[in-house]
């Protein structure tokens, strides 16, 4: 396979991966909501939802994650100049941490079966915005590459963040209005 296909499966398969990452984040949120239900249907939904978290991660989230890695590393290959663009050892640094909080999502998915629940709903939804924060930088990184601005790259990270924080607190604010 030529470089341009490689590029194209991996890009196919990073979409797919955060995809999965983004639902089964929501999931979590839901799941961790349904324990303030009544029994009855707290039980009903959290039967449902770890069988909804199970599919998601080992049927799509997973496998997309595994061939992301195996067509990332591929075009690397094929094309090993990548591992001295200064662009691509600091998206490579954003890609192990996007591997550590995808192990990280699959030990809550494990505690949630299991009935512990240590985050809270608004935890998630903060913890689902840092999966938006490793997207945004891994996607600027590779588009801009060279040309990247550093200071203005570093702020606008950075400003991201803050908006993401200031929407989910506006938004809990109006949810709890109610």
């Amino acid at each position: 396979m030529d470089l341009l296909t490689v590029k194209a499966l991996h890009i196919i398969f990073v979409v797919s991966w955060f995809a999965g990452l983004f639902y089964m984040v929501r999931l979590f949120i839901y799941h961790v909501e349904a324990q303030a239900k009544s029994d009855v249907e707290k039980e009903i939904l959290s039967n449902q939802f770890v069988i909804m978290e199970k599919k998601l991660w080992w049927i799509i989230t997973t496998p997309a994650m595994v061939l992301t890695v195996i067509f990332g590393a591929w075009m690397v290959i094929l094309n090993p100049s990548y591992l001295y663009a200064p662009w691509f050892q600091i998206k490579l640094v954003f890609v192990v941490l996007l591997l550590i909080y995808h192990f990280l999502c699959q030990n809550i998915m494990v505690k949630f079966k299991q009935n512990i629940f240590r985050w809270k709903s608004t935890q998630l939804r903060l913890w689902n915005e840092l999966a938006t924060l490793f997207l945004v930088a891994i996607v600027f990184l590779v588009v801009l590459k060279s040309t990247f601005n550093w200071i203005t790259g570093t702020l606008g990270f950075f400003g991201v963040a803050v908006g993401l924080m200031i929407a989910i607190q506006i938004y809990k604010r109006l949810r709890s209005k109610k």
